[in-house]
């Protein structure tokens, strides 16, 4: 009796051992944590913020390095430099058609369910100050085209600009590829050195836990159930919608890839997590790049539209730029036409491109548009930046799915990504290892090749 006993409970707590140890555990467990002493000891849930500060500093500090080494090495191992192109292309392109249709999405939900009917609020009784000063610092196109230029070459790559980082990086590629053999032994040096940033990125990863324990600690404790108790019908309304664009939009493009979306978000549910809990699509982005490799897509593809996706690919923000600017005009009484929803629409399409996918991005572009558009006062924002952490939420989650699914899609559109394999991972829902380098995975060629290159 005894040693059936012992026989039964020793898988069981071989099954926990193994559970515990798993990344995407531990940070439901911290999240549950931080939740538990948000709401039992707020105070001491507020001073925990710096371990979430302190996560995106490491995650920020390996960005750049991940981004150089993967859009480096991608290009260099291309056939021809026409592939680059064409990826790119093809990304910009399906970013630009996403973004419009997300846009529509939450400008649709916004007019039938009329979020900010009920709130009736008198404009002259809005207080400017309780909107944060980055809020004015406006998104324009001027000062887009400035940010993809760097002050020198080396400053892009030591900088935590990722479009200008990813600009050096494609030119630096490209120069690489055209060196041939003289290039041959500096390429190989990056593709070493990429070996070394992935192992630093597993190190920083580890530390996912803590972030997400000390990031919604401090929510919770700063904002509270009752804080949010009159905007409760917004975080609802946008939520399901976020909810129902994963499954309908994001969940048809993968089916007609013969892909798995539940079977992704599963392989992806660490990174979610973490994206989740900290509001930085930013800090799962070197990740990212590594598990859709793990997954077979081509280096080339996950190292252009990636880095890209991130300030061009922001559906979840799309969603709520529309949401948030008709719930904005309905709650002061401000009714708005069709002709100028649409040109409100055509501003964002323009002032939401370019900006990185970090915490607060898409309030900074709100205040943009709504100063550019002038139909609706800037100090309307007063109403949401109390609930603008939790409603970067569902933003978070879509860029990051989203941009994992933009990936396959432009894979698949390049026939850079191995399908079988991609399904048999997502099938098992785990990451394996690392594959072995080889020219269709995007590693870097020999001397031998890229003579034959050129």
């Amino acid at each position: 009796m005894t040693s059936t006993s012992t026989a039964v409970s020793r898988p069981q707590r071989s099954r926990l051992s193994r559970l515990i140890r798993e990344l995407w555990f531990q940070v439901v467990l911290a999240a549950v944590l931080g939740i538990a002493v948000g709401v039992l000891a707020p105070d001491a849930g507020e001073e925990l913020k710096p371990l979430n500060d302190w996560f995106i500093a490491l995650v920020k500090m390996i960005v750049i390095p991940v981004v150089f080494c993967v859009v480096t090495t991608g290009i260099a191992s291309m056939d021809n430099l026409r592939k680059a192109g064409r990826i790119g292309v093809k990304a910009i392109g399906y970013f630009l058609v996403l973004s419009l249709v997300s846009m529509l999405i939450g400008l649709v939900v916004a007019n039938v369910f009329q979020p900010g009917s009920g709130l009736h609020v008198d404009p002259s009784s809005l207080n400017a100050d309780d909107v944060p000063e980055t809020a004015t610092e406006h998104a324009t196109f001027t000062g887009f085209v400035s940010s993809l230029i760097p002050s020198s070459l080396l400053g892009a790559i030591t900088g935590d600009a990722i479009l200008a980082a990813l600009v050096v990086s494609i030119v630096f590629g490209a120069a690489l590829h055209m060196a041939g053999a003289d290039g041959a032994p500096l390429a190989r040096g990056i593709k070493a050195l990429s070996d070394v940033v992935f192992r630093i990125v597993g190190w920083v990863m580890r530390l996912a836990p803590l972030g997400t324990f000390g990031a919604l600690a401090t929510v919770v404790a700063t904002y509270g159930a009752e804080s949010l108790k009159q905007l409760a019908y917004l975080i609802v309304l946008f939520t399901a919608t976020c909810v129902l664009y994963v499954l309908v939009v994001l969940g048809a493009i993968m089916r007609a890839c013969r892909l798995s979306l539940f079977g992704l978000t599963r392989f992806l549910k660490t990174e979610l997590f973490v994206a989740l809990s900290t509001c930085s699509s930013e800090a799962v982005l070197p990740q990212l790049v590594r598990k859709l490799e793990i997954m077979g897509v081509g280096r080339p593809v996950v190292g252009i539209v990636i880095p890209s996706g991130f300030s061009f690919n922001l559906d979840g923000s799309a969603v709520y730029l529309t949401m948030a600017s008709l719930f904005l005009a309905q709650a002061v009484g401000i009714d708005l036409s069709w002709q100028q929803q649409l040109a409100m629409v055509g501003v964002m399409m323009l002032t939401s491109k370019g900006t990185a996918g970090i915490a607060g991005g898409a309030f900074i572009v709100l205040a943009s548009t709504v100063t550019a558009v002038g139909h609706v006062p800037l100090a309307a924002l007063s109403l949401i930046v109390g609930i603008d952490r939790i409603l970067n939420e569902g933003r978070v989650f879509i860029n990051v799915l989203g941009n994992a699914v933009a990936t396959i899609v432009v894979g698949k559109w390049e026939k850079d990504i191995d399908l079988d394999k991609a399904r048999e991972t997502l099938r098992s829902g785990r990451a394996g290892s690392r594959p072995a380098p080889s020219p269709a995975t995007g590693a870097v060629p020999g001397r031998a090749e890229l003579n034959a290159n050129n």
